[in-house]
């Protein structure tokens, strides 16, 4: 959670597949590549590591923080409610970075 620049990081790439478990059965309902120079394991275990919020809730907010970073910096253009949500996201960012700094 310590990038704020567009320098040469290294490419990494995830796969996200999720399963919807009912009645005892498992389907896949979604699948998609995410990719970025952000290391989501790293960024998960340095939230946990401050002990505030739990291990599951950690990982949660680490890909969130980085799936909807995502959506509102490429759709900011596309639509009033990306770009009026988008400098709100950021300084909750911001906060988030500095309280798991």
């Amino acid at each position: 959670m310590d990038c704020n620049c567009k320098c040469n990081k290294e490419k990494r790439s995830y796969h996200f597949n999720i399963s919807e478990v009912r009645d005892g059965k498992i389907e896949d309902v979604m699948s998609f590549n995410f990719g970025g120079h952000h290391d989501l394991a790293a960024m998960a275990q340095k939230i946990a590591a401050k002990g505030d919020i739990s291990e599951k809730h950690a990982k949660e907010l680490a890909v969130a923080l980085r799936l909807m970073h995502h959506v509102l910096k490429k759709c900011s253009e596309d639509s009033n409610i990306y770009s009026d949500f988008y400098p709100v996201f950021e300084e909750f960012k911001k906060a988030v970075k500095e309280r798991y700094a």
